[in-house]
Formats: C-alpha cells, structure tokens, sequence
C-alpha cells in the first residue's frame, strides 16, 4: 500500500550542552522574561534557546541553499 505520508521523522530530542558567554546568557535570560511577560508563561532556557537556533536556521536562506547542495552531494553518493 502506497500512503500519501511517509514515515514520520524522529521527534525525539537530541541532548545538545553548550556553554554561552556572560554575556549571552544574560541576553537570553532577559529575552526569557521578556517573552514571559508578553506570552503569560515561563518558558525554561533550554527551550527558547531550542526554538530561536530553529527559528534562525529556517530564516537563514544562504544556509538552506548550502543544505540543498549537501543533500544532492549525498543523495549522488547512494
């Protein structure tokens, strides 16, 4: 049987540690009370930061451009 949808992608997270600047860290800290604020809920570090690299790496076209090349590269090597 052939479905419209394919295999569901891995939604698992992957456990990713990073250290950030001083600096940094007291920017994200100030953008989570800021979204606090204006969305009525805390939302923990480690989430928001997960959303904002996502969100940065859907924005990105350059990155996606590159990506498609590394796709194909792979995909002619199978």
């Amino acid at each position: 049987m052939s479905l419209k949808l394919g295999p569901l992608p891995d939604r698992n997270p992957v456990k990713l540690n990073l250290s950030l600047t001083p600096d940094v860290h007291d920017a994200l800290c100030d953008y989570a009370s800021l979204h606090a604020k204006a969305h009525g809920q805390e939302a923990p570090l480690p989430d928001l930061a997960a959303l904002m690299i996502e969100e940065f790496l859907n924005c990105d076209s350059a990155f996606k451009r590159a990506r498609k090349t590394l796709e194909k590269k792979t995909s002619s090597k199978e």
